[in-house]
């Protein structure tokens, strides 16, 4: 059936879905080149004198998967110091005030989600469930939520290049995880404010995210799994390799990170059995260093300082992009399973 369905973008999106010709990589003097180290450095040096917690962090992980690294490889050979190590023990460490810019965004983003309205309607449901089944229905909630945004910010254009700034490693291991884009975090949002909207306490919630980010930075580690028995239950470093890889059948596949069930359901769920991702990264080129990285899906936004020269343009700009973008993740909801992006 699904073969005689004509599917087409919506008129609003087509232009969206045309791939976009690959930047070349910046030409800088070593002044610019200096100058956006300086940046950088400035960046790392002022997060750990506001937290030492991504130090702290990082090296735990090391000191735990380092090891299981070396004795169970998933990519034999490759070194702890492979290219652009540095560029993510950067993000690591400067990871504590990076949170916090992205918990501003988070909140932002909580909001103007509406992911509260569909959790204030089972509100009264969820208040019949008993005590002791409820963390296992808002684990299975958040993760259902998760599934959702995180597909909406690998198919809809706009939240790709947030996103793709954390595809952009070619290397998966112990610290690759921690490369992200500040406003990347904005992911988990939704998911608390549908949880909390719902009756859930914002402690159980909190705990539901905080296991999220850390299974996430579990899951890149380069190590293979043997249980193949369980990838149909658990979420695996083989599972979320396949996520990350550029190889074509894995485009749009595998967003869950807990537990496979939600891609099972909706057609994106991808573990071959006769082969095991081995390149990664995306098509795009995004510039090896943070500043830039940080600017990557901006490009294009225009002037912040519009929004009070031209308060009610901004206004119209703004409520234009957010029906676009629902209608976008409409598009997105009712694909045909199996689809792949235009290459």
């Amino acid at each position: 059936m699904e073969s005689d369905i004509k599917f087409e973008p919506l008129p609003s999106e087509k232009i969206d879905f045309i791939p976009e010709q690959i930047p070349d990589k910046k030409q800088r003097g070593w002044l610019g080149v200096a100058f956006i180290r300086l940046l950088s450095l400035l960046i790392v040096g002022g997060a750990l004198y506001y937290s030492t917690e991504g130090l702290f962090v990082a090296l735990v992980l090391f000191i735990l998967v380092v090891p299981v690294e070396k004795l169970f490889p998933r990519h034999r050979g490759q070194k702890v110091r492979r290219p652009l190590y540095k560029l993510d023990l950067s993000y690591a460490f400067s990871s504590p005030l990076l949170n916090l810019l992205g918990l501003i965004a988070a909140v932002i983003v909580a909001i103007i989600s509406f992911a509260w309205i569909p959790g204030l309607l089972i509100r009264p449901l969820v208040a019949e469930i008993p005590s002791k089944w409820l963390p296992v229905a808002g684990f299975l909630l958040f993760d259902f939520v998760g599934y959702w945004t995180h597909r909406f910010y690998h198919e809809i254009p706009v939240l790709w290049k947030f996103h793709a700034v954390h595809h952009s490693t070619e290397h998966l291991d112990w610290v690759s995880g921690f490369r992200a884009h500040p406003f990347d975090g904005t992911l988990i949002a939704p998911a608390f404010a549908f949880l909390v909207a719902a009756g859930f306490s914002p402690e159980i919630t909190g705990l539901f995210a905080i296991f999220q980010i850390l299974l996430g930075l579990l899951l890149h580690a380069n190590v293979r799994f043997r249980f193949r028995w369980l990838h149909p239950f658990l979420g695996t470093p083989e599972m979320h390799h396949w996520h990350h890889s550029n190889e074509p059948e894995a485009i749009w596949t595998n967003y869950g990170a807990a537990i496979p069930l939600w891609d099972q359901i909706f057609g994106t769920y991808n573990m071959p059995k006769d082969k095991r991702p081995s390149i990664y990264g995306v098509d795009e080129y995004i510039e090896p260093n943070m500043i830039d990285q940080f600017m990557y899906p901006l490009k294009g936004v225009g002037n912040p300082f519009n929004i009070i020269r031209h308060p009610f343009k901004s206004i119209a700009k703004g409520l234009r992009f957010y029906w676009n973008l629902i209608k976008q993740m409409k598009w997105v909801i009712f694909r045909p399973r199996g689809m792949k992006p235009p290459m």
